[in-house]
């Protein structure tokens, strides 16, 4: 990149994404996604909070030791065991960075923290030099820097940079600001720091008010080089800046912007789908890049155009995101070798011969109901697959539902649970809540129902259906998913999924200390 300076792009989907509610990711499948996001060349991979659980310090080893071309990063308070329990979890990365972070604004220092300004800059300097003495790329950032004061802030930047800070991340953390006031920030930051030039300015804006991308693009008109953003735009509350808009916006608007990414673009869709099946978080129809509808034309006005010429009506060529006209890759014919050999194009890596086995077994099973496999497809399949050899505590083993114009509708079902098979049966208002109300007769799991979603993978009256689950229990939400061309049974795997994460011991749990 020589014309223009490279815009780095910090992917915190496996910190700050799994932060959604329900969206909590298992250690394989979160290096699922880290692999995927090194695929798609992403610079800095935020594998995790270290120090939140040992699921999760083992969640962030396994991708710094599985990525070896972009850097793996892990949060960290300002803490001596946060610092060091991150340290230790990066030992692995071929490239690794801590990311330190303390809060700055008035209403944090005094109520949460309880601490003095003073007193935060003395932590934070000496948060990054004790990070400084795992690895040279130490991050910091001032946790709701959008409501700190100006003339704090550029002391404690300051200082933090001649500590040793190499990045410096100015975060949004309640979606509190609008574009013109954050890029004015960003730009008034680096004009009073006197030694701005040493580090790189950072944005991590959330979108509670629908501004993430808006006010982290103001950023980068005034300087800053890197943001921080989550595939599909996953995050707590209303999320963060959706990763996929970040990079497609400043690819289109090179007339206005003076920096791009070195990503491979045609790699998103494929991440999104990813990110969607493992958490569970459906992309609605009309987001922007990556939804079913972003490249579709409904009226006839637009049609005629786009038949005329492309550019008439599209700003973007959907091939560049990783969309394809044609995405029939496999049939009932197709061998195990063709299967594997798509998986990998698709960046699907399985970890075991177990896994594949029964993928491919999924996957004849589903080419003898449906005369098209699509890459979505092959996607939800293998999501479905490995969440049932992760999560075996309840099985399915069979199901009959019987529902009619003026009768209960009924639903009989069997399942193992540990290895031994039970039978249940019970009426409901409608097939579903029949078949949930029989697995519970089994499960006693005691939770409640939050969601039930249906998808419809692709197009056509034999498309798969993907279902997602959300229960709660306790406070504890988890998402279930399961996909097949049979709805109820893709219902009844969702719910069994669910289920499944609930009957084991929870793998993580953040402090709720504070979160950039």
């Amino acid at each position: 990149m020589t014309a223009k300076e490279q815009l780095i792009i910090f992917d915190t989907t496996l910190r700050d994404g799994e932060q959604s509610p329900g969206a909590s990711m298992t250690r394989d499948e979160k290096v699922r996604i880290a692999k995927a996001l090194e695929r798609m060349r992403v610079d800095v991979i935020e594998a995790g909070f270290p120090i939140a659980s040992p699921g999760d310090f083992e969640a962030v080893k396994a991708v710094a030791e599985a990525v070896k071309d972009s850097r793996v990063c892990g949060l960290a308070r300002a803490l001596d065991n946060d610092l060091d329990r991150a340290g230790e979890a990066l030992k692995g990365a071929n490239a690794g960075r801590i990311h330190t972070f303390i809060a700055t604004s008035p209403i944090h220092m005094e109520k949460k923290l309880r601490m003095s300004p003073d007193q935060v800059l003395e932590q934070a300097v000496y948060a990054v030099k004790r990070a400084r003495r795992y690895t040279d790329d130490v991050e910091f950032s001032p946790e709701d820097a959008g409501r700190s004061e100006i003339d704090f802030l550029c002391r404690i930047l300051e200082a933090v940079i001649d500590a040793g800070a190499t990045t410096v991340n100015i975060p949004d953390t309640v979606g509190y600001n609008i574009p013109d006031q954050f890029g004015s920030l960003i730009a008034t930051l680096r004009a009073r720091i006197p030694n701005a030039d040493k580090a790189i300015f950072s944005v991590h804006c959330h979108n509670d008010l629908g501004l993430a991308v808006a006010n982290s693009l103001a950023a980068v008109r005034n300087g800053a080089r890197q943001v921080e953003c989550t595939i599909n735009g996953l995050g707590e509350r209303a999320g963060n800046a959706a990763l996929e808009e970040i990079v497609m916006t400043v690819r289109t608007r090179q007339d206005l912007l003076e920096c791009d990414t070195r990503l491979d673009t045609t790699q998103i869709m494929n991440c999104s789908r990813l990110v969607s099946g493992i958490t569970g978080f459906a992309v609605q129809p009309n987001k922007a890049v990556v939804g079913a509808n972003a490249f579709a034309h409904e009226s006839g006005i637009h049609q005629d155009g786009v038949l005329k010429n492309r550019e008439t009506y599209e700003i973007m060529c959907a091939q560049d995101v990783g969309w394809s006209e044609n995405r029939m890759v496999l049939g009932k014919h197709s061998g195990r070798n063709a299967f594997r050999a798509r998986l990998q194009e698709l960046g699907v890596v399985l970890n075991s011969e177990e896994e594949l086995n029964a993928a491919f077994s999924r996957f004849k099973d589903l080419a003898d109901k449906k005369h098209e496999i699509f890459d979505e497809d092959l996607q939800a399949l293998v999501t479905d697959t490995t969440l049932g050899i992760t999560n075996e505590r309840v099985k399915l083993v069979s199901i009959r539902v019987c529902s009619e114009t003026g009768e209960t509708p009924t639903a009989e079902l069997v399942l193992a649970l540990d290895g031994v098979e039970k039978a249940g049966t019970a009426t409901g208002g409608g097939p579903v809540d029949a078949t949930f109300k029989a697995i519970e007769s089994i499960v006693e799991s005691e939770t409640t129902l939050k969601l039930y979603s249906v998808n419809a993978i692709t197009s056509g009256t034999d498309a798969q259906g993907e279902v997602t689950v959300r229960l709660e229990k306790g406070g504890r939400i988890v998402n279930g998913q399961g996909a097949d061309t049979d709805i109820l049974i893709a219902s009844a795997r969702a719910y069994i999924n669910a289920c499944n994460k609930i009957l084991q011991p929870a793998e993580r749990a953040h402090p709720q200390t504070g979160q950039v």
